[in-house]
């Protein structure tokens, strides 16, 4: 290859939703008749069924045949890029790594997808194994007492973390008085939306000159009405805060309880735990450290852990081993009941599982050194792109990710960070705009996990250098981009309009007035 980048062009097709190529009458499948001994046992299916649970009309499903499914949802497959194809590292704080095969096979094996959650527990000990052993290994690695997979990924964790905080105070009679929760403008965002959706008050610490949370701004907020602490750390500009320590004592001392939100724990995996920072809480996205795959939102899981103190108030049920069996136990005095339906995602544990399992102690923290080793390493690349910066931290190193900056792009050449995003996309790269709050200009952040090779990591700083270089030489070029992907540049201002957003097929008809 004469130069690192790759020539890349997408499939791109005008390929209609599958409703719009439903044909009635048109079949995919005709299911065989049964035979009149099964009949004679099972009746007619229908009759047995309470009244209000038998369908008037039937389901309005598209009607389409085999070879049309297919074709569609191939060709929808040749409009995709994702971490199996691409260098993926500019998913921003969501971290893309490769999840190894032989666990997606363990996790789509029919003895895990066949399962049934209402299944007896003696026909599903395998499953309750791997979920009990699960978290003991998150207890090592967290130093936390018990975990809970319940949570279906990172958001519902921090809801959940907030409803326990509640819960506690609650049970000490201190519910109504504590109604503020502080985190960190640079912590997930969901740090701070989870609570609000609650109806507790949020304040936010913003950085200090070194963009560490200001810890004087801290001491200013903390009071009485303090519930208690969520917090991100390192936080989503990849600093590490070395005084965590210092702030859950501030908030202890004033009777606060402190969640740690490690969604991405990806640079500290065996190097710090929740434990020796005295949290009373923490959570891990399955779906990003433990390499279960994002999947396009799910599925996923957010495994939450609580000291002894907080034990009582987790969801129910968890899974327990009395030396002979596991079994689901109920029996949790204050619980906070139910967060979601069931136990958790089961493929997305299996994972989790199968790879703490292959990497050991020692290899978890081999995972975090390679994180940090590569996120440095492209950190010093991208500062010597013109028109890349990375505020704050100035000479320091990052822990697993960074944002950074084309505000210096965007003065000099008006190219923003969504047209460089947009164009970097033909180049058959990912940059994804996943940094809010938009506090540091014209952000864009990367991580490269440790999944990916020094080779991969130098393509796609190959491939930011060729866009800052155009911006300055040709910028109509960036502005226009892509121009040779499936999507065009769009007008978002229908993305901003409520009124014009249609979730299901039958609510883009109704909107539309198409049916």
């Amino acid at each position: 290859m004469k130069s690192k980048l790759r020539k890349f062009h997408q499939a791109k097709w005008d390929e209609p939703i599958i409703y719009e190529l439903s044909n009635k009458g048109e079949k995919g499948i005709i299911m065989p008749e049964a035979e009149e001994e099964i009949k004679e046992i099972a009746g007619d299916e229908i009759s047995e069924l309470p009244e209000n649970m038998i369908r008037k009309t039937p389901p309005a499903l598209p009607e389409i045949s085999q070879m049309r499914v297919l074709k569609h949802y191939l060709r929808l497959s040749q409009e995709t890029l994702g971490a199996d194809l691409n260098v993926d590292i500019g998913q921003g704080t969501c971290t893309m790594k490769y999840s190894p095969k032989i666990n997606e096979k363990f996790a789509t094996s029919l003895k895990v997808t066949e399962l049934h959650p209402y299944q007896d527990e003696s026909t599903v000990q395998g499953i309750l194994e791997i979920m009990y052993k699960l978290d003991l290994f998150l207890r090592e690695i967290s130093g936390l007492d018990r975990f809970t997979f319940q949570p279906g990924g990172g958001s519902q964790a921090i809801l959940t973390m907030a409803s326990i905080i509640e819960a506690y105070h609650k049970f000490k009679g201190e519910s109504e008085k504590r109604n503020e929760i502080i985190t960190t403008i640079f912590s997930h965002p969901s740090d701070a939306a989870a609570p609000a959706v609650m109806g507790y008050k949020i304040f936010y610490i913003y950085p200090d000159e070194n963009g560490i949370p200001d810890i004087e701004a801290l001491k200013k907020v903390v009071s009485e009405k303090t519930a208690g602490l969520l917090i991100t750390n390192p936080e989503d500009t990849g600093i590490f805060n070395p005084k965590i320590a210092e702030f859950t004592k501030i908030v202890h001392d004033v009777g606060g309880l402190c969640g740690y939100d490690q969604a991405n724990a990806n640079g500290i995996l065996g190097i710090t735990r929740s434990k020796e920072a005295d949290f009373d809480m923490c959570f891990f996205n399955l779906h990003k450290t433990f390499s279960s795959p994002h999947g396009c939102g799910g599925p996923a899981t957010g495994a939450l852990g609580v000291t002894k103190k907080l034990l009582n108030f987790l969801p129910v049920p968890l899974v327990e081993f009395n030396g002979e069996k596991y079994y689901f136990n109920y029996d949790i005095p204050y619980s906070i009941g139910k967060v979601r339906q069931y136990y958790g995602v089961v493929s997305a544990i299996v994972r989790a599982y199968a790879w703490i399992i292959s990497l050991g102690d020692e290899g978890l923290k081999e995972v975090a050194r390679i994180a940090v080793l590569n996120n440095n390493y492209l950190m010093k690349k991208v500062k010597e792109i013109p028109g890349a910066d990375a505020p704050y931290a100035e000479g320091k190193h990052r822990v697993e990710q960074v944002r950074y900056s084309w505000e210096k792009l965007t003065q000099e050449t008006g190219i923003t960070t969504e047209d460089v995003t947009r164009r970097m996309v033909d180049y058959g790269f990912h940059m994804w705009s996943s940094h809010h709050p938009f506090i540091v200009p014209e952000p864009f952040t990367l991580e490269p996990t440790e999944s990916y090779s020094k080779a991969e990591i130098d393509e796609y700083i190959e491939g930011l250098k060729r866009v800052a270089e155009e911006a300055y030489k040709t910028p109509d070029i960036v502005k226009n981009a892509p121009h040779r992907s499936v999507i065009h540049k769009i007008n978002t201002e229908s993305l901003d309009n409520p009124s014009k957003w249609a979730i299901t097929w039958r609510a883009y008809l109704k909107k539309h007035k198409k049916g």
